[in-house]
């Protein structure tokens, strides 16, 4: 796997950084939608954006794959039928979180820790994809009705469990034997990465 393959990869978490930051612009009151609906709609549609990107983010390298994949999920638009998908493919897709911290032990720098429970789970994301869904779409007038207030105040909850998802990952691409350390870094940085290459086996 060449170097282009992984920094496909790079390319679609700047986005997600970027993508971030319009939700915190959104959050923060510094721009708007013309009124709060609209406002709030526009957040959910930049984590259905973020969404995508994370569960299509190991296919990357992959032109042919990616294409038939989203293809497929451009018909239904279905989150769960795309986790199963892309699990069939790369059942190592899904990013792991990871906790950095100086390590005790003689000739390591940092210790990783995988995140136990406070990060965005492959459940999660389809939970939270399927409400993104929900608010794009019209109201039953008839029926019941969005709750903006329920949508704006989890908004924040949803935010910190993307960045304890990614800020410090663990990657597969498909078809790649290698393990890639992926950093988010500064708000301003571009994510960058470390290359664990798989190690041979000494002969019998």
């Amino acid at each position: 796997m060449n170097s282009d393959d992984i920094q496909k990869y790079l390319d679609l978490m700047g986005e997600i950084k970027r993508r971030t930051a319009v939700i915190d612009a959104f959050s923060a009151g510094l721009t708007h939608a013309v009124y709060k609906a609209t406002t709030i709609e526009s957040i959910y549609l930049q984590y259905r954006k973020i969404l995508e990107l994370i569960a299509l983010g190991s296919l990357v390298a992959q032109k042919d794959v990616f294409s038939t994949v989203y293809a497929d999920f451009a018909k239904y638009w279905n989150a769960e039928l795309l986790v199963k998908d892309i699990e069939r493919l790369n059942p190592n897709f899904y990013p792991e979180p990871i906790i950095q911290q100086p390590s005790t032990r003689p000739d390591t720098k940092m210790d990783f820790i995988l995140r136990k429970d406070d990060f965005l789970t492959r459940d999660d994301l389809i939970k939270l994809y399927k409400k993104c869904g929900a608010i794009m779409h019209s109201g039953n007038p008839y029926g019941s009705q969005v709750d903006y207030g329920y949508y704006e105040k989890m908004s924040g909850h949803w935010r910190e469990r993307i960045v304890n998802l990614l800020n410090a990952h663990r990657i597969r691409l498909i078809d790649d034997p290698n393990l890639y350390l992926v950093q988010m870094g500064a708000p301003d940085a571009p994510p960058t990465h470390t290359t664990f290459v798989l190690a041979s086996r000494p002969p019998p």
